[in-house]
Parts: structure tokens; sequence; C-alpha cells
């Protein structure tokens, strides 16, 4: 596919990138991904590096928070702006780092717009273990136990809820409203798809784990407070 019939194909469709001192690599994930979707919005969240700058290098729309706030409230104000663009129908969370695959959203947005869904959501977990698997046993650990340790996500089917590849539709963007600023909103998501009973699937993809995205991995400890702001969230009115 060339790039003016990529850019036909997915004018409907806006990424969404939560960027904190990304400087490093935001550019290339940009460029990258502007191959196939041209609309991007990057909110660079209080970075002190060049984020800033990169991401307007890249192509992409920038929005700026002042301060840093977290990847939550990133998310969230990406979807705000995605939302009031013209022509928006799809909406996708996609890191910052590379270690999503251009690839893999292609295939959740096609399966979106044919089934009927309102969001699906990556996994790690979709497919047999190969031999090269790249997920990290202290990760994997971390993603297993925030599953059997939420009923929510086990009532859903979902297997990897706090992957940050999430494809959705405008009923998806028009209602999500992220409470928790940091990285417990994935659980705050999981809560909301069972809330307000949106359509749900997973996608098997493909992680791509670089020294440099691995350099900014969780620890169990920080997959225990995931747990804990959760479990907030749920309490909030």
């Amino acid at each position: 596919m060339n790039d003016v019939a990529a850019s036909q194909e997915f004018r409907d469709t806006w990424l969404i990138i939560p960027c904190f001192n990304e400087g490093t690599v935001i550019q290339d994930v940009i460029e990258a991904a502007r191959e196939t979707f041209p609309n991007i919005v990057a909110v660079n969240d209080g970075s002190k590096d060049d984020s800033a700058a990169r991401i307007h290098a890249g192509g992409a729309h920038l929005v700026d928070h002042p301060v840093n706030l977290g990847q939550g409230a990133a998310i969230q104000t990406g979807v705000e702006y995605a939302r009031r663009q013209p022509g928006a129908k799809y909406f996708v969370t996609f890191d910052a780092d590379g270690q999503h695959q251009v690839k893999d959203v292609v295939t959740m947005v096609a399966r979106l717009r044919k089934e009927p869904l309102d969001i699906i959501v990556g996994t790690r977990f979709g497919r047999p273990r190969s031999e090269d698997d790249q997920v990290p046993w202290i990760k994997r650990l971390v993603l297993k136990t925030v599953v059997l340790l939420s009923p929510t996500t086990r009532k859903l089917g979902l297997t990897d809820a706090h992957n940050g590849l999430r494809v959705f539709n405008r009923t998806v963007a028009e209602q999500m409203n992220i409470r928790m600023n940091g990285m417990s909103h994935a659980s705050e998501i999981v809560s909301m798809i069972a809330d307000k009973n949106w359509r749900v699937s997973e996608e098997p993809v493909d992680i791509l784990y670089t020294e440099y995205s691995m350099s900014k991995g969780q620890s169990l400890l920080n997959g225990v407070n995931i747990l804990t702001d959760g479990l907030l969230a749920r309490r909030l009115p």
C-alpha cells in the first residue's frame, strides 16, 4: 500500500501517544507510524528533554502538559483532543517507546470496522508461547498476577489488561473519563469496559522489547501498586 492509499484508508483513525522523556525515540516512532496512520496526537507530559521538539519534527499534533501528570492523564488529554477532530471514528492508544507494532494496529482497526465490538485490547498471551518470546519473566509474572487478582478482568475474558495497545470506537472515546493519572489507568479502563458494557475482545500482538524500552520496565512492586490504585479507582464516585 502506498502512502496516499494508506492516508485515505486510515484518515478516520487517530493514534494517541502519551510521551514523557522519550526524546531518544519518539520522532522515529511517529515517523514510522505516519507511513500508515496520518493522524497522530502526541501528548508531551511535562518532559524535561527534547520530546516536544521531536514530536513536532515527526509530524504529529503536539499537546503539552506543563508538568508531568502521568500516563493516564496524558491518554485522557489525547483522547479529548482526537475526538474533537472532524471525521475521527477510531482511536488507538500507542506507546512512545517503540514497543508497539503498526501491523498490529492495522489488524485491530480492520476488526473493529467489521465486528460488533467497541474496543479491542492487545494481548501478549493470546497464542502459544514461542521459543523467541520476548516477554521478560518478571513482566510475565506481574501481568498474570494482575489478571489473577482482578475479578473484573477475568469476567471480561481478558488475559493482558495492562497492554497499552488498544483500539476503540467513538462510543468509547466519548465516554472515556480516566481519573487515575498514573499507570493504574489500565485497571480503570477495564472497570469502565465492564461498567459501561462496552463490547470487548482481545487481539494477539507482538511487543518489541529493546534495550531502551526494557530500561523503562515495571517492577513487581509497581505491579502491586497498580493493583492497589485500581482498587482505589473503583471506590471513586
